[in-house]
């Protein structure tokens, strides 16, 4: 590892303007867990380290009936599925902080850094995505925010320029009659990234479906909405059947990618399975 500078911005501004003024030559630093592997193993070499550490306003979570929940970008996994506001009014997204990675990730790596680092084999996208969540953008022009179809640009890239950090993430309010459930497949018990994963969330009533939102990660290159397999749901009564069609229509619909851990072909069956699954496991229905 070489030689490095580390700086210590007070502010949001300050970040920025660091970003601005040193170019490609530094990185972004919050828990490091993915940026210190890369530079050990030579992949980055910045000149550069620009630590969030001291941006203590990044580390809340709030929720406010009419906007939802707010979760800053430095906030940790682990403090995500501890979060009693999460898990009161998300439980879905307090059930995926409480399985990223493994207990030293899940303890010293922030959710901003997770969705910068956009790796195709990490739980928080795709379950963000089914949950509408929007990614909340500071640069040299101002804040933006961005849907996380938006946000996310293709494998290990987003939509952030060079001079701009993610500062949190906005989740709406669930409806009353919402439930939402995150499902991963794992190639071997020992595998901390999922080969596969589902996020399904849905507006129901008994096995009733009004409405649903389906997100497929893990398999793709980037997390995917399902719309058709969403379309397919709503307004149905939802049996074994239905779920397995669903489930067609979902391993139908996405690319899978192909690497060391699975061909498209393999990882598109785990998508079917756990598709499957989780539409029958969050409509009450023993599944196959």
């Amino acid at each position: 590892m070489r030689d490095f500078e580390f700086l210590e911005p007070a502010s949001v501004q300050e970040a920025v303007r660091m970003l601005t003024d040193l170019g490609d030559a530094c990185r972004v630093i919050a828990g490091g867990t993915a940026l210190m592997l890369g530079m050990r193993q030579r992949m980055l070499a910045p000149s550069q380290l620009v630590s969030l550490g001291r941006l203590d306003a990044l580390r809340n979570i709030e929720y406010d009936p009419r906007g939802g929940l707010r979760i800053g970008a430095l906030v940790l996994h682990a403090q995500i599925a501890r979060s009693p506001l999460v898990q009161a009014h998300c439980p879905m997204l307090a059930s995926m902080a409480g399985r990223v990675a493994n207990p030293q990730v899940r303890n010293q790596g922030t959710i901003g850094g997770n969705l910068c680092y956009a790796d195709p084999s990490t739980d928080p996208p795709g379950c963000l995505m089914a949950l509408q969540a929007q990614v909340l953008v500071a640069g040299r022009n101002g804040e933006r925010v961005l849907e996380m179809e938006a946000f996310l640009v293709d494998y290990y890239t987003t939509a952030l320029a060079p001079d701009e950090l993610v500062t949190g993430i906005r989740i709406p309010a669930m409806a009353p009659d919402a439930v939402g459930h995150y499902a991963r497949f794992l190639r071997t018990a020992a595998e901390h990234r999922p080969l596969a994963s589902v996020a399904l969330l849905a507006r129901r009533a008994g096995t009733a479906c009004i409405e649903a939102r389906l997100a497929v990660g893990a398999s793709t290159p980037i997390p995917v909405r399902l719309r058709r397999a969403e379309a397919f749901l709503a307004g149905k009564a939802v049996t074994l059947a239905v779920a397995a069609e669903a489930a067609d229509i979902v391993a139908a619909d996405i690319e899978p990618i192909s690497d060391m851990r699975g061909n498209a072909d393999y990882r598109r069956e785990m998508v079917r399975a756990v598709a499957r699954r989780s539409i029958a496991t969050l409509f009450g229905l023993a599944a196959e």
